[in-house]
């Protein structure tokens, strides 16, 4: 009787765990078993074998060494006090994202060509043990300022006020990590912008000259460049909508008055010539210093970067001004300038200074100190000229031992489906709008980071942001991450089993690694789309390893010890391997990341740096939460009601009327990240 009755209790279990494993769907849409509502995106079996026959037997001995030995792998991170200062004997990085401009509201372009994109490095900088700041702010003086405030009412320190409150929001609801996030209208960008324009005089590297310059009869105004459109002068080009500083047609500096068939972007009436005196940096007293920095800080520079510098000093460099007859702006410091400001070019970059000087008195150690800080700088192709050429000279014509960019890192422009990004017309993604969507924000980090534009031009597409959430995170990240833990959770009580390798898993092992490795590699030289698929492939190879094993089925009763003590093995190494994608997914979806942490208990990894290789991250006996779904599905429904949403209704006095402007996209410092209709400059 009593094994009559032991028989029918393993039978009956088995039927249970059968039903279990055959009804249990996991938050991606994928039972425990892996049979998908839609074909998984994982390597086929036979991919599967050719992996393995190219693991090397070196890489499978490296692996074994990791997993066998975890203490050498997990190395404690000591946390930075505050304020974060350079150390003794550290890598000591300094991170900064061109300064948004504070009279508008970032779109999606905007986002990943500087903030995204330099907070990715950041925190991957940090999860490697780094010691890094991460500075940024908004840029708030110059005209579009001054004009913004007219339209509205207000005056232009309400307008900064407002609008960098409705920037800071976003960048929160983004997860940006900045270290500080200050802003320009500060007393510190004043004694700093002043105190850097005295040194340059005193060292001979200012001239001042009588300029002509356009002026509106009608608006009763001197234009600022980018106030003024027309064709470009320089021969070949003829581009017919050239700003007044520069081409965007040939990439070519312009003078305003150079221009052919000038007119005025407020009322396009043809602006008059005047004349006024104005203030010069003397960029070709400083042109051999530049060029033997350029020579020594480039070769680390995105290739784009190179080449749009190369273009700009091929030619040789001209005098460039460094005032405007402006009232909202940083005064010049000089007797019979007391009615100019600084132009918004000089006046910007020394923003991160100022900026980090309202974040820490000791601010010289982090700028006035190369030799023991790298200093990154994240922004679109359009910031490069001001980013190697103006500041670097202003920082070398001083005479002091600044700290120069050593990696420019710049990205080419975000569009946004078929068209260009414009608020005015209702067309693309803005960030005080991506939050109401309902997608959260880790989604959204996701994919403009999987489309980050590195080489080209890309752009947002709704249909492609479905597809790429649909596969690859939720039928392939979640199912990995949601059936490893829910084999834990639910068979056996939440407690990781003892894991007893044997060749075949050490072979996944060894790939893991070699993903691994090639995450840190990208994300070292910013290939941050690189970064994101080798995550991803990580998670591919987990699937495929429980998927060839189909441990659901060596842990049933009825089977041998061998075979379950082989099933609980697979699954304790894939808990592991979510684990380590958990670490190198934070650069990336920090939310996602901090739930995976929680749910497996281990708070404390984020005080552990990334491991060089795959490891035991998790022991045997610990405990782990039952874990929740992490992706949900985008469907075709709400991506019709988006993609109408944000599509904008096509205006003819839009197009009619694309020559008058109503405010000013100083694009530099914007960090443009996209291509915007005129109508929105």
């Amino acid at each position: 009787c009593y094994l009559i009755i032991v028989t029918v209790s393993v039978g009956i279990f088995t039927l249970l765990l059968d039903y279990i494993i055959s009804m249990e769907q996991t938050a991606s849409g994928v039972n425990l078993e892996g049979k998908a509502e839609k074909k998984v995106e994982t390597a086929t079996p036979r991919e599967h074998v050719e992996q393995r026959q190219e693991m090397s037997s070196e890489q499978i001995a490296a692996a074994k060494l990791s997993w066998s030995q975890p203490s050498n792998e997990a190395v404690t991170i000591t946390k930075s006090t505050t304020p974060i200062l350079p150390k003794d004997n550290e890598r000591n990085i300094l991170v900064t994202s061109a300064l948004p401009y504070v009279n508008n509201v970032p779109h999606l372009g905007n986002i990943i060509g500087c903030v995204l994109s330099a907070d990715v490095f950041t925190r991957f900088s940090r999860l490697c043990g780094k010691n890094v700041l991460f500075i940024c702010g908004t840029d708030e003086y110059g005209t579009a300022t001054e004009t913004k405030a007219i339209e509205e009412g207000l005056t232009p320190q309400q307008i900064c006020d407002k609008y960098h409150a409705i920037h800071a929001q976003v960048y929160k609801w983004f997860n940006i990590s900045f270290d500080h996030f200050g802003r320009t209208t500060t007393d510190n960008q004043t004694k700093i912008a002043q105190d850097i324009f005295l040194k340059l005089e005193k060292n001979d590297k200012i001239i001042q000259e009588s300029v002509d310059q356009l002026y509106c009869e009608k608006c009763d105004r001197f234009l600022a460049d980018r106030f003024v459109e027309g064709v470009c002068p320089h021969p070949g080009c003829g581009y017919e909508d050239t700003r007044g500083d520069q081409c965007d047609g040939c990439g070519k500096l312009v003078n305003a008055t150079e221009l052919g068939k000038p007119r005025c972007k407020f009322c396009s009436n043809n602006p008059q010539i005047k004349s006024s005196n104005h203030l010069f940096i003397d960029l070709p007293k400083i042109e051999g210093d530049l060029k033997a920095w350029i020579n020594e800080s480039s070769p680390q520079w995105t290739s784009n970067s190179k080449t749009i510098c190369e273009t700009w000093i091929r030619d040789g460099l001209k005098p460039r001004c460094i005032t405007r007859d402006l009232k909202w702006g940083t005064p010049v410091p000089k007797e019979g300038f007391e009615d100019k400001v600084f132009y918004v070019w000089f006046d910007a970059p020394i923003g991160y200074v100022s900026i980090t000087a309202c974040y820490t008195p000791d601010w010289e150690k982090w700028w006035k100190n190369p030799q023991q800080v790298e200093y990154y700088e994240f922004m679109a192709k359009d910031n490069v000229p001001f980013h190697s050429v103006v500041f670097p000279s202003c920082q070398l014509g001083t005479g002091e031992d600044w700290t120069k960019v050593t990696h420019l890192i710049a990205t080419e422009y975000l569009n946004y489906e078929d068209d260009k990004f414009s608020k005015s017309r209702g067309v693309g993604v803005f960030g005080d709008q991506a939050k109401d969507t309902g997608i959260p924000s880790d989604i959204w980090r996701f994919y403009l980071l999987y489309v980050r534009p590195e080489g080209t031009d890309t752009s947002f597409s709704w249909k492609d942001l479905q597809t790429k959430n649909n596969t690859e995170l939720l039928n392939n990240f979640g199912n990995f991450v949601n059936r490893s833990l829910k084999f834990v959770y639910q068979f056996y009580e939440g407690i990781v089993p003892e894991a007893e390798p044997i060749e075949d898993d050490y072979v996944l092992m060894a790939g893991v690694t070699r993903e691994l490795h090639g995450y840190r590699s990208s994300l070292s030289v910013n290939r941050q789309r690189d970064g994101l698929r080798h995550i991803l492939a990580m998670t591919r190879l987990g699937n495929q390893y429980i998927q060839d094993n189909e441990p659901f089925k060596l842990i049933k009763p009825d089977r041998s010890p061998e075979e379950q003590k082989q099933g609980a093995t697979v699954i304790a190494i894939a808990v592991n391997v979510v684990a380590l994608v958990a670490l190198a997914l934070e650069p990336y979806m920090p939310d996602t990341s901090r739930i995976i942490l929680k749910t497996i208990n281990l708070p404390y990894l984020e005080n552990i740096q990334l491991p060089a290789n795959f490891t035991q991250l998790i022991p045997a006996k610990h405990t782990i939460s039952e874990p929740s779904p992490l992706i949900r599905k985008l469907t075709d429904e709400e991506i019709e009601i988006f993609k109408v949403k944000f599509s904008g209704q096509p205006d003819p006095a839009v197009g009619e009327n694309k020559k008058s402007i109503h405010k000013e996209n100083k694009d530099g410092a914007s960090g443009k990240g996209g291509p915007v209709d005129v109508a929105e400059e």
